[in-house]
């Protein structure tokens, strides 16, 4: 366990100065408000919005936390109910 905790606190240690580790992120402000815009419109699928925009669904899906309501809300009333 000696090693683990060596780890713990150079990660401390590095935080402190101000350091952090990771993949930088890709997403910006613009990039999820336009994701965010795209949404509610039924002709654009989650992927389609990811390739327009250039990131993979599953980091809209991690920066958008309500992405699966926003999704289910743009549904038109007779899918919902099952009436046709």
């Amino acid at each position: 366990m000696a090693a683990v905790d060596g780890t713990r606190e150079g990660l401390a240690a590095a935080k402190a100065r101000g350091r952090v580790g990771g993949r930088p992120t890709v997403v910006t402000p613009d990039l999820l408000r336009a994701a965010r815009d795209m949404l509610p419109n039924p002709e654009h699928s989650v992927i389609s919005i990811a390739k327009l925009l250039g990131v993979s669904p599953g980091t809209l899906y991690n920066h958008i936390p309500n992405l699966r309501e926003l999704r289910v809300a743009r549904r038109p009333a007779e899918l919902e109910t099952g009436s046709r």
